[in-house]
């Protein structure tokens, strides 16, 4: 599929990019790499993501206006995208889920004496990410997992680096308790943060 948008729903002719508004380009132009990333990320399947992506966009578009109204268009944004993918998620009867398969590509698994227990200790990260509360997941996803910076997921979720930052410190401290693992001291003296 091209970046192009909307891309048309059954029974309604597309629009060219000349008919879009000039802003909703920009902000598709932008926002949809990442959208895009995230719902593949969660999904674990790249047509899927650019379905939930596409109709994330498309609605948004009928509605660009009232988005632009809001107090923080992009959190709203990020509200559609995160409902349409796991909206597909259900209609396509499967649990969404953070690409385990990602385990068996760390380079942790090519560097350890026990690759099994590190898969299994990886597979049980999978779990526990997918346990957290939507910001954190999506926080987390994005910091770690698409290697955005706290800058780049703050302008894709509405919301500062700082409560990126904050967000994270948050989760981790959430993950180190569902996995049992002692908080541990940073060089910086701060023990919610992992180093990466």
């Amino acid at each position: 599929m091209s970046q192009d948008l909307p891309h048309r729903s059954p029974g309604r002719p597309a629009m060219t990019n000349q008919q879009l508004p000039v802003d909703f380009s920009a902000f598709h132009h932008m926002h949809r790499p990442v959208y895009l990333r995230w719902a593949q990320t969660v999904l674990n399947h790249r047509a899927d993501a650019e379905e939930a992506v596409d109709a994330a966009f498309e609605q948004l578009l009928m509605i660009w206006t009232t988005v632009l109204s809001k107090e923080n268009p992009a959190a709203y944004a990020w509200s559609v995208l995160r409902s349409r993918t796991l909206d597909l998620a259900r209609a396509r009867k499967r649990r969404p889920a953070l690409l385990e398969a990602a385990a068996f590509e760390t380079v942790a698994l090519t560097r350890t004496a026990d690759p099994i227990g590190q898969l299994e200790e990886s597979l049980a990260l999978f779990h526990a990410v997918r346990q957290l509360p939507p910001r954190q997941m999506d926080v987390m996803v994005l910091l770690h997992l698409n290697g955005l910076t706290p800058a780049q997921v703050g302008d894709h979720l509405g919301i500062t680096a700082a409560a990126v930052r904050s967000t994270a410190r948050h989760a981790k401290r959430r993950l180190r308790h569902t996995l049992g693992l002692a908080a541990e001291q940073t060089e910086e003296g701060h023990a919610d943060d992992i180093a990466h």
